[in-house]
């Protein structure tokens, strides 16, 4: 893959290796989280999970369970330094009380991200289907094989909104690529800001 371009706020010689935090967010269950590296073609999963937070955590007060998610972004960005953050999108389909819920857990990515002046990146459902699996309509259990190929992991990728996480990250890594050997025009970014000088050269640091 080619190195990121000065717009995403990293200069070239400091994206040798391209690394995305990938979030599947949640309106009720486990938001998916993973960190996914390219080098060139070749892209590996260095960390994923997914964060599933306790009804009785969930009670504690309305905010609690997006305070829990909100740390753990930080502490993913603090401890990979990723370049971008790569998030899924708003299923228009969903249900006015979903949609909302699931709006308050975006609203948490997009602040962790410009924390640490990071830019971020939103993909439809769809396009993540698309992009890696092939198929707009592929299902959970494809999509994780997929993944498992793309990532050439010894096992597929468990829960299934880890392995969503791993997809969103692969689907901003494929069309980053594309956009550049194209000359696409940049029209997924929902924030683009430009990196401390300081978290640059740690990125660097941390992968030389």
């Amino acid at each position: 893959m080619s190195p990121m371009s000065a717009a995403n706020g990293v200069s070239p010689k400091a994206t040798h290796h391209i690394r995305v935090l990938g979030v599947d967010p949640a309106a009720a269950g486990p938001t998916g989280y993973a960190i996914v590296e390219s080098q060139g073609r070749d892209c590996k999963s260095l960390h994923y999970g997914a964060l599933r937070i306790a009804a009785k955590r969930r009670k504690e007060s309305s905010g609690a369970a997006l305070q829990d998610v909100h740390a753990l972004l930080c502490g993913l960005i603090n401890q990979f330094v990723p370049d971008v953050v790569a998030v899924e999108s708003i299923f228009s389909a969903l249900n006015v009380r979903t949609a909302l819920r699931l709006a308050e857990v975006r609203g948490v990515v997009l602040l962790a991200a410009a924390q640490h002046g990071l830019p971020v990146y939103s993909y439809s459902p769809r396009e993540v289907k698309a992009s890696v699996g092939g198929y707009g309509h592929a299902d959970k259990r494809q999509m994780q094989l997929m993944v498992r190929a793309l990532l050439c992991m010894a096992e597929v990728p468990e829960p299934a909104d880890a392995a969503d996480a791993l997809a969103v990250a692969l689907c901003h890594l494929q069309t980053h690529q594309a956009r550049l050997r194209f000359g696409l025009p940049d029209t997924k970014a929902l924030a683009k800001t430009h990196l401390p000088r300081s978290r640059t050269i740690l990125a660097t640091a941390q992968r030389t």
